[in-house]
């Protein structure tokens, strides 16, 4: 990286301005349609050092006819950079822009051409967007950004049907191992849908329930049946009906990564060799096939030599898996599909799923488990959404230990933030545990206070949550497969207080739109200080979030106009003539409501 000195000589600037933090593309999360009608426009800057930030925009047919300026907001900040933001509503589809950087009585303009001291004559060398056409827009289904999921793993949730039942399982609540079954089933989810309504859910994630050998389906062997200790396909569409009937939609796991080595197809492979129509529908490396533990001379998922890894880019393969998500929509009318391992699956394949499954339903919900940084599927041509690993990984760091101060983890969540377009963190798929990582109640020490916590920040955050199952109850668990315990259905071995913040802060969330895409703004974040507060709002209402993370109790200050009063149980809140004062308990919240 270029130093401030080097890059003021080389665009022959004197400044106090970071001219080397100055960043903007002309794609991607810096600058894309919103919506029909507008336009986002990012740019970075080195912290607490520019004031202002503008953007000039025109029309490069006719600047003179056509031009305007905007003044930018600071929408994020980390530990380096701000982030600055403004919408743009071209008259004509079409525009070109440059940027303008004030700092005290310091003026710099930047455009494509590069960084300047004197207004540069537009629109010469300006950022351009020759023309925005819909079909581009990157829209997810406008259902997800009210939706409040729950993650079901079907074995482990509630036995309905004894009758299904597979051979020797385990007694219901026993500690479970990776081999064991409980007999879990669609029935038994059926006779709980009035408990999800209760608690407030709006959809349900469901895990792999195509027929395969394991107790989690993950190592799928026939794609177009339900599995049988499961239920069948009738019960699958009972499930769904039922579930519509009551304002909860289903979404369901699709593992197109791998297959069961138990397979029609891999067996085939492993008795015909070279010769099996199914040959180029994996990735053999040597022939004869051998399923043999940790060596296995074929590619996997990891190293599981019982799943085999799908050859995505044989067109015979490709077709076939874009057939199934098909026929799932068509046939039973679910409402999307998560994608395991989405990762390690070619982008043309998930390309052409969009496409595929977007035109049998265009309201269906695609969500792809990706793990890190994830913009190249969120471009609006392959993902709705993708897990939201990196948030949970964040809140648990910051509230498992005092290691963190509210500075730092107000920066991690707002370069969060930044990563993506606006309506992919509307709709980012934010969960704070799941089938894949121990129990967030067993992450946060046992502490139902951080558990509380964490979920006030879930559901009043961008983006949609993911309740896992269980985890409003208290359960608790390491990882795989202590953390795929059985639900506990007996009240008295259920925190019912726990259940009602969850059921409270899920109807808060549903009360109010600015919780879920309204703008969202750190007030508060102080340096070796472990509290802090947050605003949502729109152009309606306005809430501000208060949390401690600390094991003292603290008095907080803002100087908020007009009137508040706690959204939970409406009580007034006194503000004075120095600001409003709120004196938070160890490891506790207050969202206040403007009235």
């Amino acid at each position: 990286m270029i130093s401030n000195e080097q890059a003021m000589n080389a665009a022959g600037l004197q400044t106090n301005i970071s001219l080397e933090c100055l960043h903007h593309a002309p794609h991607s999360n810096w600058a894309y349609q919103y919506n029909k009608d507008s336009f986002h426009l990012r740019v970075r800057t080195k912290k607490q050092n520019v004031d202002k930030v503008f953007v000039l925009t025109g029309d490069k047919y006719d600047w003179e006819a056509y031009h305007s300026e905007h003044e930018m907001n600071k929408v994020s900040s980390d530990r380096f950079f701000d982030y600055w933001q403004t919408t743009v509503q071209p008259e004509h589809r079409r525009f070109s822009y440059g940027f303008r950087f004030h700092s005290g009585e310091e003026t710099i303009w930047m455009t494509e051409n590069g960084i300047f001291a004197e207004e540069p004559e537009a629109p010469t060398g300006f950022y351009d967007r020759p023309y925005i056409h819909q079909i581009d827009l990157f829209q997810a289904p406008e259902w997800a950004k009210s939706a409040v999921f729950y993650q079901i793993m079907p074995d482990r949730f509630a036995n309905g049907d004894p009758g299904t039942d597979p051979e020797n399982i385990s007694p219901w609540g026993d500690k479970p191992t990776e081999e064991s079954f409980f007999g879990g089933d669609l029935q038994g989810i059926i006779d709980r849908l009035d408990y999800l309504e209760d608690l407030g859910i709006t959809a349900i994630y469901l895990t792999p329930i195509f027929e395969a050998p394991t107790n989690h389906k993950y190592d799928t062997t026939d794609y177009k049946q339900v599995d049988p200790h499961f239920g069948d396909l009738e019960l699958l569409k009972e499930l769904v009906l039922n579930a519509h009937s009551k304002g909860i939609r289903i979404v369901l796991d699709a593992v197109f990564n791998h297959i069961s080595a138990n397979s029609p197809q891999f067996k085939d492979v492993i008795e015909h060799g070279e010769q099996s129509e199914y040959v180029n529908w994996f990735h053999i490396n040597e022939f004869p096939v051998k399923v043999r533990e940790g060596n296995p001379n074929y590619d996997t998922f990891g190293f599981f030599e019982q799943m085999p890894k799908l050859n995505t880019t044989n067109p015979d393969t490709r077709e076939y898996l874009l057939n199934i998500a098909e026929y799932w929509l068509k046939e039973v009318g679910i409402d999307g599909w998560r994608l395991d391992v989405a990762s390690e699956i070619d982008h043309a394949f998930w390309r052409e799923f969009r496409r595929r499954v977007k035109a049998v339903n265009p309201e269906a919900f695609i969500i792809g488990e990706v793990w890190n940084d994830s913009l190249r599927w969120l471009q609006g041509d392959q993902f709705d959404s993708v897990m939201n690993y990196p948030l949970s990984d964040r809140l648990i760091e910051y509230l498992r230990s005092d290691e963190m101060d509210a500075e730092t983890f107000a920066s991690h969540i707002s370069g969060l933030l930044i990563r993506y377009p606006q309506q992919a963190n509307e709709v980012l798929f934010n969960l704070m545990a799941s089938h894949d990582t121990p129990r967030i109640l067993t992450q946060l020490g046992g502490d139902k206070r951080k558990l509380k916590l964490a979920i006030a920040f879930l559901l009043t955050f961008t983006g949609t949550p993911c309740i896992y199952y269980g985890d409003e109850i208290g359960l608790e668990g390491e990882g795989d497969p202590d953390c795929r315990k059985c639900m506990i259905w007996n009240q008295d071995g259920q925190d019912r207080d726990l259940f009602n913040c969850y059921k409270a802060l899920i109807r808060l969330r549903k009360q109010h739109p600015a919780l879920r895409t309204g703008e969202f703004r750190f007030l508060q974040a102080e340096p070796q200080e472990r509290s802090f507060v947050y605003e949502r709002k729109d152009s309606s209402t306005h809430l501000t979030i208060w949390m401690n993370a600390s094991e003292q109790p603290v008095t907080l200050s803002l100087p908020l106009d007009g009137s508040w009063q706690d959204s939970l149980n409406n009580e007034p809140v006194v503000s004075a003539e120095d600001g409003t004062k709120l004196q938070l308990e160890p490891f506790s919240f207050k969202i206040l409501l403007k009235i």
